[in-house]
């Protein structure tokens, strides 16, 4: 599948088969994930996959989305102040979310290319995931992404049109 495709076809998925995701590509899908751009290739985040059904249901009730706990894998997408210090304020506040919101693009179009489903929440309880987690305060929750076998064929959204969203140099 080419990167266009890819990019047209992925949709939001929140029905999964009863299915395990083999490790291997879980690893896999990290990987492609890491490859991301960040800034000054410090690659400040962090990553969590979550396939215990106890912790899933406990970020469920954190995001206040039953899908996290249907689906068979819920990868965690964090940043890394640690990482990220030579940048200050703005690498803690903004580039590492970047980052995290980079990689997690990455995760989605690899898991989407080789036929798995996944939806991207951001509303969630922050503390609440750092305490189920366990977090150090260096890293911060960004994304939640459930991931699984599609259960559904969403149909595709709508999108403003490029003249609504395009903007040349003079506006």
């Amino acid at each position: 599948m080419d990167v266009a495709t890819a990019i047209r076809s992925r949709r939001s998925v929140r029905a999964f088969k009863k299915q395990p995701v083999p490790e291997p590509l879980l690893r896999e899908l990290v990987e492609l994930a890491n490859w991301a751009p960040s800034a000054g290739n410090l690659q400040a985040r962090d990553f969590i996959l979550v396939r215990s059904e106890a912790t899933r249901a406990a970020l469920a009730r954190a995001a206040d989305q039953v899908e996290l706990s249907k689906a068979p894998v819920v990868l965690v997408a964090c940043t890394n102040a640690t990482r990220i210090a030579k940048y200050g304020d703005r690498g803690r506040e903004l580039f590492s979310i970047q980052d995290a919101a980079a990689a997690t693009q990455n995760f989605l179009l690899a898991a989407h290319e080789r036929g798995l489903g996944a939806v991207w929440m951001g509303s969630f309880d922050e503390d609440d995931i750092r305490r189920t987690l366990k977090l150090p305060r260096e890293i911060r929750p960004v994304t939640l992404v459930a991931l699984g076998w599609p259960a559904e064929n969403p149909a595709p959204p709508q999108r403003l049109p490029l003249s609504e969203v395009l903007h040349l140099e003079q506006w």
